[in-house]
């Protein structure tokens, strides 16, 4: 029923957690014979015309009920596998952390070029320290702890396929507030934050190891979820593709989202600090009374991306990440170790290789990361506006084409102009926070390669997902926005 929440309707991208009704009606076409056969057998019998009636009314009922849940639970099992299946999985559990030890590791050589391989070592008991771990498991229950604070408003997420609707808490940027105050008294009372410069990899070790046992936690307790609670893309029934893409789709306990808390608060705030934490690196090591301005652009850059994220966190509740995928490894590594310490490789990449840039060539990058912004922004509050409330006269100018699931495909606006602008925008930021690095390594562009490969991914699984679900309506969305980021990749 479209009519039963708003946020249901289509917004411009996919959304594999809705049924089409079209299969109920075939089954229930298919049971007629069934049920013409059984008025024969009983045409003659004894009893009176109501009772058969009504018997053979819940007969009917009873019978088109069953079959449905049956056939219902069965393909609730994923039957198509990303990410290469299980072989894929399986090496990526591993490949991903390989991937980032290898990038800090290439950041802290004197020339962190691509053809110094192998690159040397450290000892493993170097890799390791007690105290590293303790302050990370104090940040994150620091954070747990601002999360559960009673501040923020409540809203209701997705309906589940039971028809539930959970609850959440929107108090990302309360957390992120209190966390500048921490900070800040930190810093007052002297306290070196650059320790976390002079103990990176440390830190990415501790993040990983807590993540992996984070996501064993995840698979076993799902292990006695219940059907209707498991994730769509992570029931597939192979040990290894459920543990890495997750089993459990909102694993909560008690009132405490394990996944929602995750998303966006550890490693998204956590990649904030660690940013200021390489400007005062940078500024010790270099003895500079301000940091450069390549540092103070890619602060700058990603901080605003940050507060925008915390700033509009009740749109990640429509999300594939919400929505669709289970909490399990892919996310549990991707939140906690990929975002803070990948994405903070510009600012670790600049403390040992600083790059001075002229003001004009500042005032340039800066033009193309607000250019890049507005266009994310926009598309994105163009579409959370339109999923949240499609009869909102605000939209009135917003065309679209109607599905037989009672969502509409936008055909103007900036879904209109190309298929996933908000991609666009997120690309051109990218190459903004790579520019102020400048071009003596292709390092600080691996976030713009990594992102580009993301979002190829993406744009081609919600061009499959849209094909399956939309069908003629999809043929028509095509046909009027034909243009797309990645036109020639797939």
């Amino acid at each position: 029923k479209p009519s039963e929440n708003n946020t249901r309707r289509y917004n411009g991208e996919p959304e594999s957690t809705e049924r089409n009704d079209t299969s109920r009606i075939t089954l229930e076409q298919k049971l007629k014979p069934d049920l013409e056969t059984e008025r024969v057998l009983e045409q003659y019998s004894l009893r009176p015309r109501k009772e058969e009636k009504k018997k053979e009314e819940i007969y009917s009922e009873k019978k088109i009920f069953e079959t449905i849940k049956t056939i219902e639970k069965a393909s609730s099992k994923t039957k198509e596998l990303e990410f290469g299946g299980r072989i894929g999985t399986f090496m990526l559990v591993f490949f991903l952390p390989a991937t980032v030890f290898y990038l800090l590791l290439m950041c802290k050589q004197d020339d962190p070029s691509l053809m110094n391989f192998p690159l040397p070592l450290p000892a493993l008991e170097s890799l390791w320290e007690a105290r590293v771990f303790g302050v990370f498991l104090l940040w994150f229950f620091l954070q747990a702890l601002f999360y559960l604070l009673p501040i923020g408003k409540v809203v209701e997420g997705l309906p589940l396929s039971n028809g539930r609707k959970l609850h959440y808490r929107i108090n990302g940027f309360y957390a992120f507030v209190l966390t500048a105050a921490a900070i800040g008294t930190l810093l007052y009372f002297e306290f070196e934050l650059h320790y976390l410069y002079d103990h990176f990899m440390q830190f990415a070790v501790s993040a990983a190891a807590f993540s992996m046992g984070l996501s064993i936690y995840l698979y076993i307790r799902s292990l006695k979820a219940p059907e209707e609670e498991l994730a769509p893309g992570g029931n597939s029934g192979y040990f290894v593709y459920d543990f890495f893409t997750g089993h459990e789709l909102n694993p909560r306990i008690g009132s405490f989202d394990l996944k929602y808390f995750c998303e966006l608060r550890p490693g998204l705030i956590g990649w904030v600090v660690i940013n200021l934490a390489m400007l005062l690196a940078e500024m010790k090591i270099h003895n500079q009374s301000m940091p450069s301005l390549s540092m103070i652009l890619v602060n700058s850059f990603q901080l605003l991306y940050v507060v925008d994220a915390l700033w509009n966190e009740e749109a990640i509740l429509t999300t594939m990440d919400i929505t669709h995928d289970g909490f399990g490894f892919m996310l549990a590594f991707g939140d906690l170790v990929w975002v803070p310490f990948v994405y903070s490789l510009q600012a670790f990449y600049l403390v040992g290789h600083p790059t001075a840039i002229s003001w004009p060539v500042a005032a340039a990058i800066t033009i193309l990361n607000c250019i890049g912004y507005y266009i994310f922004r926009s598309a994105n509050s163009q579409k959370n506006s339109f999923r949240r409330n499609p009869a909102d006269p605000k939209l009135a100018y917003l065309k679209f084409i109607p599905t037989a699931t009672g969502k509409g495909l936008l055909v103007t606006g900036w879904w209109g102009f190309v298929r996933h602008p908000n991609y666009l925008g997120d690309i051109i930021m990218a190459l903004a926070w790579s520019l102020p690095c400048g071009f003596n390594h292709i390092l600080p562009y691996f976030y713009v390669i990594y992102f580009i490969c993301l979002l190829i991914h993406r744009e081609a699984r919600d061009e499959h997902h849209c094909k399956q679900k939309y069908g003629l309506a999809w043929e028509r969305y095509c046909q009027r926005v034909p243009y797309r980021i990645f036109p020639y990749i797939y």
